[in-house]
C-alpha cells in the first residue's frame, strides 16, 4: 500500500531535488553480425544497431514526459569489440568503431559502449587488436566509448597489458592534443568488469547478457544530499547510524523510481529488462554532488581523516536500499567519485586537501575507482601503468570492482585548469607524491596470479 508521505517525497525528489534517471542503456549482441570481410561485417553492426535501437530515443523521451522525470542520456552498449575482430588489423578495427558510430548517430543516443576486450588472463589476436588501435580509434570517433579488462579475483592482474595500456593512453591523449586530451576520457581500465553496467565509459554486453536488453542508470545525489540536510534540520544531534538509515531509505524511493521507468521502456520495446544501476553519479551543477554529501554530514574539507569511512557510509547504505526496494539491482550500485564531473571533489583537488593518494583510499570502498582526474602532459607511461596497478590490486584483493580513467592533458602542468564542458566537467591538472619511483617493478611485466580469495570453490 502506497503511503500519502512516500508519494509527496517522490514528487519533491522530482521537482526541487535533482532527481532524474542518468541513463537508459541497450544492449545489443553482436556475435551474429560477423561476416567474412570487414566491410560486410561493419554493414551488419550498423544494421543491427539501427533496428534494434531505432525508437529507444522516441520512446525514452515519451516516457520522459509523462512521468515529468528527465532521462540525461540515452545509450548503446555491444558485444566486446575484440569477438568481431579476431584475425583482423587495426584498419578494420576503425571501420568497426566507425560503424558503430555512424550506428549511433542515426539512433540519436549520446554515447555507445563496447570497443572493449577482456584481458585479465591474456591476449587473443583480437583482443591484441583492441589494444593496439585504441588512440585512433577512439580520436577519430565522436561516441565510441573503449574499456579494457586487466584483472579479475579469479584471474589475476595483466601487468603487460597494463604496460601497454600506459603508453596508448599517452597516445589517445596526444592524438585528441586539440581537446586537451579529451579522448582519454572516452577509455576505462577495469578490474572485475560488470557484464551489465549502464554508465560509460565502461558499457558493454557481457557474454552472460541476452540477445537485447535495457539497463538503467539512476542517479540521485542531490536527492541523498536534501535528505541528510532535513535529517539534520530536525535532529541536529543525529549519529552516522541515524544518518546511514536516512540514505537507505531515500535509495529505496529512488530505485522504486528508476524501475519503473526501466520496465516500461523495456515492456515498450518488446525486450528484457535488466538491471538497475543505483550509482550516486554527479554531475559539474551544484546541488548534484556526491562531495556535497560528504560535506553535509560533516567533513568539512573533503580529504580530511574521516573521509574514506564517510564514502563507505555512503556506498553501503545507498546498496542496502537499493536491494530491499528491487530484485534486480546491478551494474555497479554505490557512489561514484569522478573528480571533474563533481564540484566539490573537483575543488577539494584544487584547495590541496584531497589528493591522488587519498583518492585511492576512498576507491576501497566506493563504486568504481580513479576517476576523470587530469594528469600534466608529460606524466610517464609507467606512472600511468602503476595507477592501474595498485587500482587493480584493491578490486582483486577486496573482490570488488575498481577502474581507472586518467587524461594526461598534452602540454599541460600542475595547476591549470581545464574545462571539457557539460557532463564531463572542469577541473585541475593535478600528479601524484610521487611520480616516479616504480619503473623497475612496473617493467617487470608478465602476470600477477590470482590472490588465495580466488578459491572460493
Amino acid at each position: 500500500m502506497y503511503k500519502a508521505s512516500d508519494v509527496l517525497a517522490t514528487i519533491r525528489m522530482l521537482q526541487e531535488e535533482h532527481l532524474d534517471v542518468r541513463t537508459v542503456t541497450m544492449g545489443i549482441h553482436l556475435g551474429d553480425c560477423i561476416r567474412t570481410g570487414m566491410d560486410e561485417t561493419a554493414e551488419a553492426v550498423y544494421r543491427k544497431i539501427t533496428t534494434k535501437a531505432a525508437n529507444l530515443v522516441r520512446i525514452c523521451d515519451q516516457i520522459s514526459t509523462r512521468y515529468g522525470l528527465q532521462i540525461v542520456n540515452k545509450r548503446l552498449a555491444v558485444s566486446p569489440a575484440s569477438l568481431l575482430l579476431e584475425g583482423r588489423n587495426r584498419a578494420d578495427a576503425l571501420a568497426l568503431a566507425q560503424a558503430m558510430d555512424r550506428a549511433a548517430e542515426a539512433v540519436k543516443v549520446d554515447l555507445i559502449g563496447g570497443f572493449t576486450a577482456l584481458v585479465q588472463k591474456g591476449f587473443t589476436s583480437g583482443k591484441q587488436t583492441v589494444l593496439e588501435s585504441l588512440p585512433e580509434v577512439l580520436a577519430q570517433t565522436s561516441r565510441v566509448c573503449g574499456s579494457v579488462n586487466v584483472g579479475s579475483t579469479k584471474a589475476g592482474m595483466n601487468v603487460d597489458a597494463i604496460r601497454m595500456l600506459g603508453r596508448q593512453i599517452l597516445r589517445l591523449a596526444d592524438a585528441t592534443k586539440d581537446q586537451h586530451g579529451f579522448g582519454a576520457a572516452k577509455l576505462v581500465v577495469f578490474a572485475n568488469i560488470p557484464e551489465d553496467n549502464p554508465f560509460m565509459a565502461g558499457a558493454f554486453l557481457g557474454p552472460g547478457e541476452p540477445e537485447c536488453v535495457i539497463n538503467v542508470g539512476v542517479s540521485g545525489p542531490g536527492v541523498v544530499k536534501q535528505a541528510v540536510d532535513r535529517a539534520l534540520e530536525e535532529r541536529p544531534d543525529c549519529t552516522l547510524d541515524d544518518l546511514a538509515e536516512e540514505i537507505k531509505h531515500t535509495a529505496f524511493r529512488v530505485t522504486r523510481v528508476g524501475e519503473l521507468v526501466g520496465r516500461e521502456v523495456a515492456e515498450r520495446l518488446g525486450i528484457q529488462f535488466g538491471v538497475l544501476d543505483l550509482s550516486l553519479a554527479p554531475t559539474p551543477r551544484v546541488g548534484d554532488s556526491v562531495g556535497e554529501i560528504y560535506q553535509a554530514m560533516g567533513i568539512a574539507k573533503l580529504g580530511a581523516p574521516g573521509t574514506t569511512a564517510a564514502v563507505a557510509l555512503l556506498n553501503d547504505a545507498v546498496k542496502k536500499g537499493g536491494a530491499f526496494a528491487s530484485s534486480s539491482v546491478g551494474g555497479l550500485s554505490g557512489a561514484f567519485i569522478p573528480v571533474m564531473e563533481d564540484h566539490a571533489l573537483a575543488e577539494a583537488m584544487e584547495a590541496g586537501t584531497l589528493t591522488i593518494e587519498k583518492l585511492e583510499a576512498m576507491t576501497a570502498v566506493c563504486s568504481v575507482g580513479l576517476d576523470m582526474l587530469m594528469l600534466p602532459g608529460d606524466t610517464k607511461s609507467e606512472t600511468i601503468a602503476g595507477l592501474i596497478m595498485d587500482e587493480a590490486a584493491i578490486g582483486i584483493i577486496n573482490r570488488k570492482t575498481t577502474a581507472v580513467r586518467v587524461i594526461p592533458v598534452p602540454g599541460g602542468k600542475v595547476g591549470d585548469r581545464i574545462d571539457f564542458g557539460g557532463l564531463f566537467g572542469s577541473g585541475t591538472i593535478c600528479n601524484v607524491v610521487s611520480p616516479t619511483g616504480a619503473e623497475t617493478f612496473v617493467n617487470r611485466g608478465g602476470h600477477i596470479p590470482a590472490p588465495i580469495q580466488s578459491l572460493t570453490n
